[in-house]
């Protein structure tokens, strides 16, 4: 029989292989087609297109979907080192502070002015003249004298008590309460007067809080601080009594501008 010899293209015995060099430590991926030669060189320069962009686990990708084989070869004899990703979550971040032992470490609140931090904001108030503070700014910045606050005899014009002047000018506003309760300073500020009040305050305490502002707390059963003596916003300064012109147990508190008593619902 005679051979008969066929024309035609001839298949390959296996896939197109190309093969794609990484260079380790370097940024960019040097691509080689070494194998297969591809009319219009069409994957050679896809490959080096999406080495020159970063993008070249994208064309792998995208090659191997279309039926194409990679063969990824590594230089012998170097160790790849694998990318290493930390995450960016607050939850997973860790702060150690470490110091020696000697050295002491506190966390102190920084002094900003809120609700949360009274004494600041009323010292932020008076960076002028108590006289010049706006009620909106005033109201708030002093505490209670008292624990439970059952005000009665307002500041103001009024019939007194005692006398039954009709135009008496209360100087203060008056708070119900037990005798001995506990008197609480109002805010921090230097004790300037502690003792026995001549025109009708009965046992009285006077705190000078700065650039003009005074508190006064009378009627006292006794005094618990001294003349030049430091306080806190909530410190006891005295208990609470009936002393001096008073028809029963409660505490006459006063706010005192610059020598002259103003109403002191304005600044609790």
């Amino acid at each position: 029989m005679s051979e008969v010899k066929q024309r035609g293209r001839r298949r390959a015995s296996s896939p197109v292989t190309h093969e794609l060099t990484v260079v380790p430590g370097g940024r960019r991926e040097a691509l080689a087609v070494e194998r297969a030669a591809v009319p219009n060189n069409s994957v050679a320069q896809l490959l080096r297109a999406g080495a020159a962009s970063g993008a070249g686990q994208k064309v792998g990708v995208a090659m191997a979907a279309t039926g194409l084989v990679l063969a990824v070869t590594l230089p012998s004899g170097q160790a790849v080192e694998a990318p290493s990703f930390q995450a960016s979550t607050a939850s997973s971040v860790e702060t150690v502070v470490s110091a020696s032992a000697e050295i002491p470490i506190t966390f102190a609140a920084p002094g900003i002015t809120s609700a949360l931090n009274p004494d600041g904001r009323l010292k932020e108030t008076l960076k002028v003249n108590a006289s010049k503070v706006t009620p909106q700014a005033a109201k708030g910045t002093l505490s209670a004298p008292l624990k439970v606050l059952t005000p009665t005899s307002p500041f103001g014009d009024r019939i007194s008590p005692i006398t039954g002047q009709v135009d008496e000018h209360h100087t203060g506003q008056d708070f119900a309460v037990a005798s001995g309760t506990d008197v609480l300073a109002a805010a921090g500020g230097t004790v300037t007067f502690s003792g026995w009040h001549s025109y009708g305050g009965g046992n009285r305490v006077v705190i000078d809080h700065g650039n003009g502002l005074s508190t006064s707390y009378n009627h006292m059963s006794s005094n618990l601080v001294k003349v030049g003596q430091k306080v806190e916003r909530g410190d006891a300064v005295g208990l609470s009594g009936s002393t001096g012109a008073s028809t029963g147990p409660h505490l006459h508190f006063e706010v005192i501008v610059n020598d002259e008593t103003i109403d002191p619902m304005g600044w609790l």
